[in-house]
């Protein structure tokens, strides 16, 4: 015999559906999601923006200067600092980059904002033209380097950064030689207008011995171009004896030649050899020159002569005895055995030149 039982109250109570195992994963996925959103809408909302977007908040919620907490709901740099957990300074930085900006119309003044207020923000680009992360840029140091860093085309708070950390300079040029071409590229720039700079780093080479001898080589190396590049410009040529005479088109033609491989020359390149092959070849050419011409071979053993006068006079013309108490100090009898050498060749080239003179009139008579 069949006996019914009766269904119990958990049996016939209605039951919910249980979720599928694709509507389980759903539901936290659509949470992400969402996050996910906010993060992008906030992040474009910046990268359109940049900075102010802090700037507004630090702008509608800091009350201006001059203003008592009576006169509005904002509040002091000093408590938003407080609130936002952060320095009074760098809330100043945001404030003091909207303070521009608004004089220059870009965005309202403070005044004019409340609390939460929203308004259409200026570009994340012009952010950098007014606004500065290190305190220094307020100063008038800071301020001359950030007008050259924008001069550049840099960021100032990138020049600001380095001129905070010369010890990292130092590092970097000694490190990089890169770093160091620029800070002498640099250096040179500014020693046309620093008279002190120029001075200091005349004494520092004056100092160094290797630095002596480099300035000495790169002089001389300079006077050889000049000499070549004369030639080439003005069509003239100093001779040994230092007359100055029309150069030949082909000493020109060579001096040209010997110039533009100079100048070709990479600005690291030594051109010390280039200019000694250049001179001593123009040099050469002159010789001949003065040698192959019967009257310009006279001019320049004339012009040889004076010259050596002229030198002879002046160190003859020293010889004083006008800050000298007592001859007997420093007389040597070496002294009178020169001096009577010297006597006797200015009396013999008296003599030749006074023979010169009476040739003429001897073979007139």
């Amino acid at each position: 015999m069949t006996v019914a039982i009766a269904p119990t109250e958990e049996a016939t109570a209605p039951t919910e559906e249980a979720a599928t195992p694709a509507e389980e994963a759903a539901s936290p996925a659509a949470g992400t999601a969402e996050l996910v959103a906010e993060d992008a809408r906030v992040f474009g909302a910046y990268a359109r923006t940049g900075g102010w977007t802090f700037a507004l908040k630090v702008a509608r919620s800091v009350r201006p200067g001059g203003q008592s907490s009576g006169e509005t709901p904002k509040v002091s740099a000093k408590e938003f600092s407080e609130l936002a957990g952060c320095s009074a300074d760098r809330v100043m930085r945001y404030y003091k980059a909207w303070d521009k900006a608004a004089d220059d119309g870009l965005v309202p003044h403070f005044e004019v904002l409340e609390p939460g207020q929203d308004i259409e923000l200026p570009d994340a680009d012009v952010w950098l033209s007014y606004y500065t992360s290190r305190s220094s840029a307020s100063t008038p140091r800071g301020e001359a380097i950030s007008e050259a860093a924008e001069a550049e085309g840099i960021r100032p708070t990138k020049a600001l950064e380095v001129a905070e950390n010369p010890t990292a300079l130092r590092a970097a040029i000694l490190a990089d030689p890169g770093t160091a071409e620029a800070a002498r590229k640099a250096l040179m720039d500014r020693i046309e207008e620093d008279p002190a700079l120029r001075t200091e780093l005349v004494r520092d080479i004056v100092r160094t011995d290797d630095l002596k001898k480099a300035v000495s080589a790169e002089a001389k190396a300079g006077d050889r171009v000049d000499y070549v590049r004369q030639i080439v410009e003005k069509g003239q040529v100093k001779t040994p004896a230092g007359q100055m005479i029309d150069a030949s088109p082909e000493l020109r033609e060579e001096a040209e030649r010997h110039l533009s491989l100079i100048d070709e020359l990479d600005d690291g390149e030594e051109s010390g050899e280039w200019a000694r092959e250049a001179y001593d070849t123009v040099r050469d050419l002159v010789a001949q020159t003065v040698q192959s011409d019967p009257q310009l071979r006279v001019q320049e053993r004339r012009a040889k002569f004076y010259s050596s006068l002229q030198k002879a006079t002046k160190v003859f013309e020293e010889l004083t005895f006008d800050d000298v108490e007592d001859i007997d100090d420093i007389y040597e009898d070496d002294m009178v055995k020169r001096l009577e050498d010297l006597q006797q060749a200015i009396s013999a080239c008296i003599t030749a030149l006074q023979t010169a003179t009476e040739s003429p009139r001897t073979t007139q008579g």
